[in-house]
């Protein structure tokens, strides 16, 4: 009997880590948001990581490494498929953040509440809450992944969770990095059949939220580009969260300059086939 229950703990844990929204490796579990089904490289990766496939309503929509230790994301990975619609306003947290038996799609925090009696407490044990966004001076919730590049209401919507949400400076969220996601971004995949893009924030030495909440010191923004079976074309941005300013950068030299800012090994966001200059 008790090799049995063994059997069914086992069976049922690779089932939750086969279909769980957080997973164990992006490549296994919703590798279709990167180029080549091939993720950034672990130089990124935080001390305490979560690799969430972004689910709602039933369908993975793009993919986030999040860090719980800082309660912000280090990146997310889409594809970029920009159309006309309204902008959501219904704001997500991630039931799996508190537990691996909790529900795999993201959900309002009144309903964890309400519907699951978790606490206020557990669930902002590993992740940002709305709470912590409150009141902010001179910063707002920055989306790295935005509804914008999204084409339908449900995909939209899926970008309003905070764990793809980062305290970001309000004059560069709503001025040059605005520009870059709705202007730039525009220009640049002109010709694209796909555009596969990586989206990250640099931690910072500062906090909101009564040190809950890390501020990144760096949000940037990578692109690979498929023209055609043969040929591609890659681009990436940077810009410090304290300043109203966007640089423009090669793909390489993005790398470059976070290799230098972590100081661990050399990053890699795309698969080779993607060109760096």
């Amino acid at each position: 009997m008790l090799s049995l229950l063994l059997l069914l703990q086992v069976l049922s844990s690779c089932l939750w880590l086969g279909h769980s929204e957080v997973v164990k490796s992006f490549e296994s579990s919703c590798p279709q948001f990167f180029f080549q089904k091939t993720p950034p490289n672990k130089a990124l990766d935080p001390e305490n990581p979560a690799w969430i496939c972004q689910l709602y309503k039933n369908q993975y929509y793009f993919a986030t490494l999040y860090d719980r230790s800082r309660r912000i994301p280090v990146y997310s990975a889409y594809l970029y498929q920009p159309a006309a619609g309204k902008r959501p306003n219904t704001w997500l947290v991630e039931p799996q953040l508190i537990g691996p038996t909790y529900p795999k799609t993201m959900e309002r925090e009144r309903t964890l509440l309400n519907d699951f009696h978790i606490s206020i407490e557990e669930i902002s044990k590993h992740q940002a809450v709305l709470q912590d966004y409150k009141n902010l001076t001179g910063l707002n919730r920055g989306h790295l992944n935005p509804s914008s590049h999204h084409p339908d209401s449900n995909s939209r919507t899926a970008t309003f969770t905070l764990t793809n949400i980062v305290p970001q400076n309000e004059k560069l969220n709503g001025g040059a990095w605005n520009n870059y996601e709705q202007q730039t971004m525009i220009r640049n995949t002109q010709g694209c059949n796909n555009t596969y893009v990586v989206v990250g924030a640099v931690p910072g030495n500062s906090y909101i939220a009564k040190g809950r909440v890390n501020k990144p010191s760096y949000i940037w923004a990578s692109a690979c580009c498929e023209v055609n079976t043969k040929d591609k074309k890659t681009w990436a941005v940077i810009a410090e969260n304290d300043r109203d300013e966007v640089k423009l950068l090669t793909l390489g030299e993005l790398e470059h300059r976070l290799t230098q800012l972590y100081g661990r090994s050399q990053v890699s966001l795309f698969d080779s086939g993607c060109p760096r200059k």
